[in-house]
């Protein structure tokens, strides 16, 4: 017969330690697989914890309301149901927490079981977090390899993202609609379902308020407070949390009317507390400790709040508009924008492209666009003005050595994509071209990967097919720069012997960042695209 030692579970990446806050079972009492064994809390996430053994409790080595290292040894159960068991180490949880046994260490881990942490993946290069839009799966539920997870949303694309790998979903430590940045654990999956993992929460850590700040706590014991009666109560690290966020005194949370074990307070009636909290009679202020004021949220908006009866309609922003509406405010405060601005004559393109155009549809099986001329301008321009394609970090520069030019995609109802053409600078018009019909197609079809959206240098975009003459648009960050063009029009123009001919125009604006780029950099650059599109001999490119 064995002895099976159980140490305090992590229950979340940034967690250290634990707070004991009931026992479910008391030395000497039988206990099943899977049956709760303890009660544990944290500032996120209040569990119940399952036993990974059957057999008889042997010893409980800390007490209610005693906080715990993870890792640290806190009960041993033994297969041998004759087994004796030690008088029991806890005490009331009002009382002082015992010191941690000397000789207590973590379990060895099972060889059996392995976990793998399932992190906020990256969905493009300048992305730094993400939004859970729906779990496919939870606590509990077997997951294949490649099987989707759950769905992420950011201001470029909304994904599925499919399990790395098969096993039991473990835990899940946010809640669908929470914004989590990249590389961040959001979940665990146990890889060997049939040997039980410790620790795995028997529901989404996610119910835990996700602006909660992670507390970094010791072995001390759980925070405690005066009662109005003159008893100590016992607050767990979540409720403490909350408290804390809500601007709620300890004098003031000890009028809270707790319904767990021995009066305790749990989230459900703290978050009942908050929501009567106003039409409730006020505690008393006492002059020892008072309530700590919350300060005002800052204004959003300087819009009045509309009347019931007023003739509008509001709609809540989706995800994707939501990290847009971010992502562009952080690119303004970070970039100085410049934009150059110049005409460019594309009489001789438009002629090329009508006589080539039906011969290409049969060649490549999709149409030739005069982005497609714009894109290989942009690149020769690229490699003759490097900086332009480089970043800033910091206070250095990182120049890139290859050109992976965005290009921005319209996707009817879900705004804007940005998919890469990686490698730009290695290919000729027709594998630009080619490129980039591959791209289109899966942006329109919500099929392109992370690596799709990744790794861009420098960005490209067409207002031309709305029928917009010019736009200055907003720099993709940590890029330094970001082309335009608008439409194609026809207008008389003044030739250089004086003469006056119909000519077909089209603006090009060059928006980039000031901190690196200056106006003479940026406008030699627009330039030089100018100049490729005006001069080049199609005929030659094909």
């Amino acid at each position: 017969m064995a002895r099976h030692e159980i140490v305090m579970p992590q229950m979340g990446e940034s967690i250290t330690n634990g707070t004991i806050t009931k026992w479910h079972k008391a030395p000497g009492d039988t206990i099943k697989l899977d049956e709760v064994l303890l009660e544990i809390s944290t500032d996120k996430v209040e569990s119940e914890i399952p036993s990974p053994y059957s057999g008889k409790v042997v010893e409980l080595k800390y007490a209610e309301g005693d906080t715990v290292d993870v890792g640290l040894l806190i009960a041993v159960i033994d297969d041998d149901a004759n087994a004796t068991a030690s008088a029991p180490a806890v005490q009331p949880a009002a009382a002082p927490a015992p010191a941690p046994v000397a000789s207590a260490a973590p379990a060895a881990s099972n060889p059996a079981s392995k976990r793998h942490d399932i992190v906020m993946p990256q969905m493009g290069e300048s992305i730094t977090n993400g939004t859970i839009t729906k779990w496919h799966k939870q606590p509990g539920d077997m997951v294949a390899i490649d099987e989707i997870l759950l769905e992420i949303s950011t201001d470029k694309v909304e994904s599925e993202i499919p399990s790395p790998m098969a096993g039991r979903i473990e835990e899940i430590l946010y809640a669908e609609g929470e914004t989590v940045d990249v590389g961040l654990k959001i979940a665990t999956l146990e890889l060997n379902p049939s040997a039980v993992a410790f620790g795995a929460s028997s529901a989404p850590a996610a119910s835990a308020p996700a602006a909660a700040p992670a507390a970094v706590g010791t072995t001390s014991s759980a925070p405690v407070a005066q009662a109005a009666s003159g008893e100590r109560r016992f607050y767990t690290p979540l409720v403490k949390a909350m408290a804390k966020e809500a601007g709620v005194s300890l004098n003031e949370l000890a009028s809270v009317h707790g319904t767990g074990a021995a009066g305790r307070v749990s989230k459900k009636d703290f978050e009942n507390f908050l929501a009567t909290r106003g039409s409730a009679p006020k505690a008393a202020p006492v002059a020892s400790a008072p309530a700590a004021a919350k300060p005002a949220a800052p204004a959003t908006s300087s819009v009045p709040a509309f009347k019931t009866g007023d003739r509008v309609e509001i709609i809540p922003m989706d995800n994707m508009r939501k990290a847009i509406a971010r992502n562009m405010i952080a690119s303004k405060m970070t970039s100085p924008h410049v934009n150059s601005i110049d005409e460019v004559d594309m009489t001789r393109l438009v002629k090329f492209r009508e006589g080539f155009k039906k011969e290409f549809q049969k060649q490549e099986g999709f149409s030739l666009t005069y982005t497609h001329f714009i894109l290989y301008a942009i690149v020769q321009a690229l490699k003759e003005f490097p900086l332009v394609n480089a970043s800033i970090d910091g206070d250095n520069i990182i120049v890139k050595k290859d050109i992976n030019l965005g290009c921005a995609v319209s996707v009817p109802g879900n705004g804007l994509v940005v998919p890469v053409i990686k490698g730009a600078d290695n290919l000729n018009i027709t594998g630009l071209a080619r490129q980039l019909n591959v791209l289109v197609e899966k942006a329109r079809a919500r099929k392109l990967s992370m690596d799709d959206l990744s790794g861009g240098t420098y960005t490209f975009t067409n207002n031309g097919s709305f029928g917009i003459l010019a736009a200055t648009p907003v720099i993709l960050q940590p890029q330094l720069g970001i082309f335009c063009v608008g439409t194609i029009k026809k207008r008389p123009v003044i030739t250089e012997d004086l003469s006056i001919a119909i000519r077909d125009i089209m603006y090009a604006t060059h928006s980039y960042d000031h901190r690196l780029i200056d106006g003479e950099l940026g406008s030699k650059f627009l330039k030089h695209v100018i100049n490729t599109l005006e001069t080049m001999d199609p005929t030659n490119l094909f």
